[in-house]
């Protein structure tokens, strides 16, 4: 059987290694070198100009990170992917490969607030505007898109309120314009959707959350569906910008890799329980997860992601201080800005990721002062309710 036969779960163990390549070693060997030795100088000459395999240097490629980028390019239904060292590298090479100063970018209202920094320096220093939409109809989506459209970027699951965006719809409407989409996948995982096969372009991760799921990475990946463009942002904008990973984080992501699916099953069986008891607690006013039977876009939602995945945002009665003394009086979570890890995490988007965006454009983002977002995490789910019961007993 081929490796493109296996099943998804198996290509998160085996895709990209043969370990008659590697000395026969059983794990992927960790390359650690920043350069590659030729036999001669004209070797080097051949390799330089492409028309010889092998290494030159860890900035343009390295075995490790190469093993890495492929089997995420499979996973996501890829013809290829690239490896950063943070998520914010995967985000701003893609948009610097899209636009040119005079461009425009479609966004989804809600999007991480520093990709939201990001799009405000690119408008500042190049001129490459940019709007915030719902897009939840085609005709909203029509009516966004100008001449000057070159990118609609989305996030799906939206970070942080959970909402729900259609890629099919979106990418419908792009193709009629000839415009790429790129979806932000960071918030379920390739196991959980896969916004290539759903018609997407482009599809990156913020790789320190599920993809690693340990919280000792910060690394980025993008995929795309064609596999000669990937390779001309291999050759341009990574190269020249250098937002490259490390082959020990490569190392580290191709371990995590190998627990994926399990681990995604975990985090959304326990968010599907602690989503049962927030709903149901009277200091919840408001509670957003995908898989909610009663969120307007649930239909959506059952229809590209496989589970509900582990992160559930809500809002308590009150506003900034309610929201933290909650926060304080957690014992088993922790307060921390990050998601993905094995750690139960709660953080506050008002005044911690989303601080950066102005209060006007936080709240019409739906970004309140009660609004706390939950990653729920793998320990049992009884222990995760009972901190939370605990704490909001004493508010």
């Amino acid at each position: 059987m081929s490796n493109s036969n296996f099943s998804k779960e198996t290509m998160y163990i085996h895709k990209g290694y043969k370990t008659g390549d590697h000395q026969d070693s059983l794990a992927v060997p960790l390359y650690q070198t920043s350069t590659f030795a030729f036999d001669t100088a004209e070797q080097g000459e051949r390799r330089f100009a492409g028309e010889e395999p092998g290494g030159i240097y860890s900035r343009l490629g390295n075995p490790t990170v190469q093993v890495l980028e492929e089997r995420i390019a499979a996973m996501e239904l890829g013809e290829g992917a690239l490896a950063f060292g943070s998520g914010m590298a995967a985000v701003s090479t893609i948009l610097v490969h899209l636009t040119k100063s005079g461009d425009h970018i479609l966004c989804t209202r809600g999007i991480y607030g520093c990709t939201f920094g990001l799009l405000k320096i690119l408008k500042e220093k190049y001129d490459i505007s940019h709007d915030l939409k719902t897009l939840i109809t085609e005709e909203e989506i029509e009516n966004a898109i100008k001449p000057n459209t070159t990118c609609i970027y989305i996030e799906t699951p939206i970070n942080p309120t959970m909402e729900i965006v259609d890629i099919e719809q979106i990418t419908k409407v792009a193709k009629k314009h000839g415009i790429p989409v790129v979806v932000d996948n960071t918030f379920s995982s390739p196991y959980l959707q896969n916004p290539i096969e759903l018609g997407a372009d482009f599809v990156l991760h913020s790789a320190t959350k599920y993809i690693n799921g340990h919280g000792d990475v910060i690394a980025g990946i993008l995929v795309g569906r064609d596999k000669g463009e990937m390779e001309t942002i291999r050759g341009t904008v990574q190269k020249d910008f250098g937002g490259i990973i490390s082959p020990f984080d490569a190392w580290l992501l191709i371990r995590g890799l190998k627990t994926l699916h399990v681990r995604m099953d975990r985090h959304s069986e326990n968010a599907s329980k602690v989503f049962d008891f927030l709903k149901a607690h009277p200091s919840v006013e408001h509670i957003y997860y995908p898989f909610d039977v009663d969120n307007p876009q649930y239909h959506v939602a059952k229809k590209q992601m496989k589970a509900g995945g582990g992160l559930i945002s809500f809002t308590i009665k009150g506003g900034v201080k309610e929201a933290q003394k909650l926060m304080n009086e957690l014992k088993l979570i922790k307060i921390a800005v990050s998601l993905g890890d094995a750690e139960t995490l709660i953080q506050h988007p008002y005044t911690m990721t989303h601080s950066v965006v102005p209060e006007k454009e936080r709240l019409e983002m739906g970004i309140t002062g009660g609004l706390l977002r939950l990653s729920v995490g793998l320990e049992n789910s009884s222990d995760i309710i009972e901190d939370l019961q605990q704490a909001l007993s004493n508010m």
